[in-house]
């Protein structure tokens, strides 16, 4: 499973000289639609980055705005920064996202790199961002999936609710290896095509892990897109069930949410949509052996929440 080719075994071993072997390499891919707001601020972090990818793919995916021409402007002043254009499409689903992040990667596979990272178009970080990630990745062989925390609105993760596991899908670097082995993303219309990679990636052995030492901006606000923030809320509960969620977990994790803004109503929003679509049957849209995999993994932080809560259950349980 490691890639012995990237880094030498003294070297992870001391931890202390990375310097010993050649660094990590890594290339990006960034599907693009109508970010003409944000794209510039996410230009500016990777141009500015002290590791540099040696190829970034940008795939414009039918933009109706300038996103083109802005990221034209910074194709004709950095040589490792491409443009691909996806066909106009009348319909835009969860899916095309991960068509146009595809395109992307046709381009990148015939170069020689150790890490791919899947970058939002409208997220900014420091200079030694992608330095941290790969570093991360050169101390430990069985990382498969790094990233880390981002904060949208002055908040970011509650870490009661959301393990460390976790990747976001607002930047996700793979091992090239790992990326391999889970089959890159897979296209659902219910979106959560990252944490299916990430579960994937899992459950085939590898590690996973959102480092909180440091974080990135999501300037985007997840609630003020497609749909407004219930209804966002109600599509990521049906989301949860498409996606193998447990129901206790759902409940849980739909209480918490009812103890933050907007108060109540977000949180019955993710539970009503988990229940309609339980009642309706709506088609699972990963594999048995996800569900379970997930199911699993909830279950037993599930349990070691309410343990640390509850005084002598653990010891009980055991």
């Amino acid at each position: 499973m490691p890639d012995q080719t990237s880094v030498s075994s003294s070297s992870v071993a001391s931890n202390t000289d990375l310097t010993a072997s050649p660094p990590l390499t890594y290339v990006l891919i960034t599907p693009a639609r109508n970010e003409a707001c944000f794209i510039e601020l996410t230009l500016d972090s990777v141009v500015a980055q002290t590791m540099k990818p040696l190829r970034w793919v940008i795939v414009n995916d039918g933009s109706t705005d300038a996103t083109e021409q802005i990221v034209s402007r910074y194709t004709e002043r950095y040589a490792w920064i491409d443009l691909v254009r996806m066909p106009d499409r009348k319909t835009h689903d969860f899916g095309a996202k991960v068509h146009a992040f595809n395109a992307g990667y046709f381009q990148v596979q015939e170069l020689k790199y150790s890490a791919i990272g899947n970058l939002d178009a409208d997220i900014s970080f420091d200079p030694d961002y992608f330095s941290f990630l790969l570093q991360r990745l050169a101390q430990d062989q069985t990382l498969g999936v790094v990233g880390t925390p981002f904060i949208e609105g002055g908040r970011s993760y509650d870490y009661r609710f959301s393990s460390v596991s976790h990747v976001s899908g607002a930047c996700q670097l793979f091992r090239r290896q790992c990326f391999e082995e889970v089959g890159g993303y897979v296209p659902t219309t219910v979106g959560g095509v990252d944490l299916v990679a990430v579960l994937t990636a899992r459950m085939k052995g590898w590690k996973t892990r959102s480092f909180t030492e440091k974080t990135c901006v999501h300037h985007r606000n997840m609630g003020k897109g497609k749909y407004g923030r219930l209804l966002t809320a109600f599509h990521g509960g049906r989301g949860d069930f498409v996606l193998g969620g447990h129901p206790l977990w759902e409940i849980f994790r739909s209480a918490y949410q009812m103890t933050i803004p907007p108060y109540v109503f977000a949180g019955l929003f993710r539970l009503a949509g988990y229940t309609w679509a339980a009642a309706t049957q709506a088609r699972k849209q990963v594999g048995r052996d996800v569900i379970t995999f997930r199911r699993a993994e909830q279950m037993t932080r599930l349990k070691a929440f309410i343990g640390q809560r509850i005084p002598g259950m653990t010891k009980k349980a055991c």
